[in-house]
């Protein structure tokens, strides 16, 4: 039987790419919040991960900027910059943990779930023109 929500592939595609951009969303914002409410935690993340020293007030920075890209890329604006950026930070995100994903078992197990992440914006990005339920 054929008709009712979703039977055209096109509407599929687009509830999927949908699905996609929430679940990404939703991850950054978090990840955003998480900067901007324990700034201190971040500090470390940096200086451990990206061997990178950054005051409280660069996670305020970095937090707010995260935020805004995040709730952009939620929108569904400028997806060619928002998707790609989206992208790029969880892809250096990634890759800053590789020791974690060589050792994936006991204490870094979560971090598995970074790839699982990164196909998923990968696929994201190259689908944005595809993507239009919901944007602005």
């Amino acid at each position: 039987m054929h008709g009712g929500i979703l039977s055209r592939p096109q509407e599929r595609l687009q509830a999927a790419l949908f699905c996609l951009r929430l679940g990404i969303g939703v991850f950054f914002v978090l990840w955003s919040l998480d900067k901007l409410l324990a700034p201190e935690s971040t500090v470390k993340i940096f200086s451990h991960f990206y061997k990178t020293p950054l005051s409280t007030t660069g996670a305020y920075a970095v937090g707010s900027l995260e935020l805004a890209l995040s709730l952009a890329f939620l929108a569904g604006l400028w997806k060619r910059w928002t998707y790609g950026a989206v992208l790029v930070l969880h892809g250096i995100s990634t890759l800053s943990s590789y020791s974690q994903l060589l050792s994936p078992f006991g204490k870094n197990h979560l971090f598995i779930a970074t790839i699982p992440v990164l196909a998923a914006c990968a696929a994201l990005y190259l689908l944005r023109d595809e993507d239009r339920l919901w944007t602005l």
